[in-house]
């Protein structure tokens, strides 16, 4: 027998939405989109696409459902603030991992409009590997389920969408200011030799967001979704069973 369209309704899963970082598709998140298949959809938007973090939060928007749960990494962080301040009412809950509020300090912009021109004479290598220390723990350098897929990813985004991301994460406004009124459950998650960017910030997030939870990993970097895939997985299952 058919469902009724009020029994499909109140049976459907909660939907989750990841945002990637810098170079990153869905595949960062497979761990997480697996480990938690059984209480949320996921819906991974390609930020990639778009040059500025007003554009890929409407991107983000236009892909949820009314209602959702929303995490961002990194870059993807800065657009869950954008999401916040353009469709704060339809956000569930928010998830922020190895991110920041802070605009793009001047020696960052000065060094990403460098990449950018390299990018645009030929010189887009996707990520090197020796740019590898730099996004992880000393212990995952030499471990190729967390490299390959860096590598890859970045080599599927390609040069032009590089170019737009740096574009978008250059001209990401200041986000602090919204932090004391989030007021959703959040949950912070940051590796603690984060070199990319360091604990501190995550630290500030917790302390400005009221309702936040400030989960730090051991022994890891940038890439926490690769890197400790089962803590992530984990961090994030007691998030969406939260209570509002």
């Amino acid at each position: 027998m058919a469902q009724s369209p009020d029994t499909a309704q109140s049976t459907a899963k909660p939907t989750l939405v990841l945002l990637p970082g810098l170079l990153n598709t869905r595949r960062l998140f497979e761990h997480q989109i697996e480990a938690l298949s059984d209480i949320v959809d996921c819906v991974v938007p390609e930020l990639w696409h778009h040059n500025s973090i007003a554009a890929m939060a409407k991107a983000a928007i236009d892909a949820a459902p009314p209602r959702f749960a929303l995490a961002g990494f990194s870059m993807g962080g800065y657009v869950a603030f954008e999401v916040m301040r353009q469709a704060g009412a339809r956000i569930d809950r928010l998830a922020l991992l190895n991110t920041q509020a802070n605009p793009d300090p001047l020696e960052s912009t000065a060094r990403r409009r460098g990449f950018i021109e390299q990018t645009r004479i030929g010189r887009f290598h996707g990520v090197q590997p020796s740019l590898l220390p730099q996004l992880l723990h000393p212990s995952h350098l030499s471990n190729k389920l967390i490299t390959q897929p860096i590598l890859e990813m970045a080599a599927e985004i390609g040069a032009d969408g590089f170019v737009r991301e740096q574009e978008a994460i250059m001209g990401r406004p200041d986000s602090r200011p919204l932090l004391v009124d989030i007021a959703v459950p959040t949950v912070v998650i940051v590796g603690r030799q984060d070199a990319s960017i360091p604990l501190r910030h995550s630290e500030e997030l917790a302390a400005d967001i009221a309702t936040s939870r400030l989960v730090v990993l051991e022994e890891c970097g940038h890439m926490s979704p690769l890197e400790r895939p089962a803590e992530v997985s984990s961090a994030l299952r007691l998030w969406l069973n939260e209570q509002p």
